[in-house]
């Protein structure tokens, strides 16, 4: 999970680079948190779809089945 200082971060540089823009360092620094964002963002969706169920009329529960397609886009 991304802590709050670091999604601060993300939201003072998107901010500033639409004032004033960003240096070079500053942009690298603003790629690699989108990146780690994205990157917990999708572990945080993953781990919810992994403990979703689907309760059918009968009462039944289902987990939902992995879909071979998403390593490919992933």
């Amino acid at each position: 999970m991304i802590d709050q200082k670091k999604i601060d971060r993300i939201n003072e540089l998107a901010r500033r680079s639409k004032e004033t823009g960003l240096t070079e360092e500053e942009k690298k620094e603003q790629a690699q948190l989108r990146a780690e964002y994205v990157a917990a963002f999708k572990a945080s969706l993953t781990g919810q779809l992994n403990n979703t169920v689907i309760l059918r009329p009968d009462g039944t529960r289902e987990k939902l089945k992995h879909n071979p397609r998403d390593k490919k886009n992933s």
